[in-house]
């Protein structure tokens, strides 16, 4: 595929008409990467439409409920040989109630209550918590799950019967979550993600904290096709070069199953210091001295223009603010070929992803955080959902806040063999400053043994590292301006959906690139 849509480049792109290929080069005509889609990019399959009082479920394999079944199942299986259905927490009822409770109070208008009187008010919030309550009991009550074969089965409803198929092979990452309310009551939520879904499937809300960790690692042991073999942390050493925050590798395992092999902790205080360090942090004192300027001038203020100041205020600070909630605790681990992924304070998340889901690897060095030298690493997953309402739940964070010693290492973990500070970027022609007059100089580009590396970025300096197997296609794009001094702008698209580009290379150089990127893109996936 040779033609970007509009919006690349500068001005409206238009399909590029290629030179004839230097001799020993493969022909340019065809840029697209091979048509064959990872395991990232397949979709899942349509549920399967099964009463759940009959349903037809085939034999588990021998030794597929040997080991790590949540609840009963670790006592045996039914009759035939085919598990038995699993039930929910006994408390996960007073859990989806609780929610309801808070849900309805806040729907209740303060007019409300100073119309009806706060007894009657009572009684209204009673009368319809006990109602969400016996809901949740019946939905609980016939809400069920097993594993059958490669698959796992999620039954529910009472007068409309539903029942999810979610193929193993499947499997993008697999997320124990534990709310507020699941730490005070010692629960956890699972939650799995899938190729092509829309959004998290099959939430099993809620298990006992040792049997989501169970469940979890079953469910990663058939996905990988070993179902009768226990997955365990791997044992070797810590890897070196990382910083003094890396945890013991004798530390007690955590969440009920084998810790792994510790890659790094990020420090508290650097996680917040890091966040102080943000434009929304460091204009916050300008904002302040600004309002109470005003305000000092003013005499007096109303109550509304005193309530829009502090909820602009708290606008500015919500975004640091839910970081440092989100990232506080912060630890990164290997098991086997996967990551591990612990993180959050009010709401904890240990999240697993498999090293050959990832499609990309980002890096990017903020403005305030260089005089520091710390960067932050990010990472692009296959089929993870794009579905929902923020990006909270993405399993992208590979490291919240570190130096460039710890970086490295945490990419070489990832891609093997990649180094941050040995990659061969080549700048753009002198000619791309008439576009990028300030940022064509931060520029870069090239072809790493295993990964096509770019860099971007004038304020905030962004790297950008694609493994050539993980590549869906790649594209040439030139827009008006871009033509006239012979320019172009190489895409390269995974199934994550940003990939990298590579802006305002040399026509021929563009060319060449692109059938290069090509061709190594078939070759690593002839290899993987």
């Amino acid at each position: 595929m040779t033609d970007g849509p509009p919006g690349h480049g500068h001005g409206a792109a238009r399909p590029v008409d290629p030179p004839p290929a230097p001799a020993g080069l493969p022909t340019p005509g065809v840029t697209a990467a091979p048509a064959t889609a990872t395991p990232g990019g397949a979709t899942a399959a349509p549920p399967v439409s099964t009463d759940p009082a009959h349903p037809e479920t085939p034999p588990v394999p021998p030794g597929a409920a040997d080991h790590g079944t949540a609840g009963a199942a670790d006592h045996g299986t039914a009759a035939g040989g085919v598990e038995p259905r699993q039930r929910l927490h006994p408390l996960s009822p007073v859990l989806q109630g609780a929610k309801s409770l808070v849900v309805v109070i806040a729907g209740l208008s303060w007019s409300t209550l100073s119309r009806v009187g706060f007894g009657w008010f009572a009684v209204l919030v009673a009368v319809l918590a006990l109602g969400a309550t016996v809901l949740a009991v019946v939905s609980w009550y016939n809400t069920g799950y097993h594993i059958v074969g490669r698959e796992l089965r999620v039954y529910e409803g009472l007068l409309w019967r539903r029942t999810r198929a979610i193929p193993l092979e499947r499997l993008q990452a697999v997320e124990v979550v534990r709310p507020l309310l699941a730490q005070l009551t010692g629960l956890a939520e699972l939650r799995l993600e899938v190729v092509g879904g829309g959004k998290t499937e099959a939430p099993l809300a809620y298990l006992s904290v040792a049997d989501a960790a169970r469940l979890r690692q079953r469910l990663l042991t058939v996905a990988a096709g070993m179902p009768g073999t226990q997955v365990v942390g791997a044992t070797a050493p810590p890897a070196v070069g990382l910083s003094a925050g890396t945890t013991d590798p004798a530390a007690p395992p955590t969440d009920g199953e084998p810790a792994g092999r510790p890659l790094h902790t990020v420090t508290n205080t650097d996680l917040l210091v890091s966040q102080l360090l943000t434009p929304q942090a460091f204009l916050l004192p300008v904002g302040v001295a600004f309002v109470v300027a005003q305000f000092l001038s003013a005499g007096s203020w109303s109550f509304i223009a005193v309530a829009s100041t502090l909820t602009a205020m708290a606008g500015v600070l919500l975004q640091p603010v839910r970081r440092v909630l989100d990232d506080w605790n912060f630890r990164l681990a290997r098991e086997s070929d996967r990551l591990r992924i612990h993180n959050g304070l009010v709401e904890t998340r240990m999240q697993t992803v498999p090293l050959e889901r990832v499609q990309a690897v980002g890096v990017t060095w903020p403005l305030l955080w260089r005089m520091k030298g710390w960067l932050r690493l990010r990472l692009e997953v296959a089929g993870y959902a794009g579905g929902e309402a923020d990006d909270r739940n993405r399993p992208d964070r590979l490291l919240p806040v570190g130096d460039l010693v710890v970086g490295t290492a945490i990419v070489d973990e990832v891609l093997s063999g990649v180094r941050l500070t040995e990659l061969p970027l080549t700048p753009p022609p002198t000619r791309a400053r008439w576009l990028r007059p300030l940022s064509a100089r931060v520029l870069g580009a090239g072809l790493h043994e295993r990964v096509f590396a770019v860099r971007s970025g004038l304020l905030t300096r962004q790297l950008a590292l694609v493994p050539y197997a993980r590549i869906q296609s790649v594209r040439v794009v030139q827009g008006p301006a871009q033509r006239r001094l012979r320019l172009a702008t190489v895409h390269v698209d995974t199934a994550g959906g940003s990939g990298a580009a590579a802006h305002d290379r040399d026509l021929a150089e563009a060319w060449t690139l692109a059938a290069e990127l090509t061709a190594r893109a078939h070759t690593a996936r002839r290899a993987g």
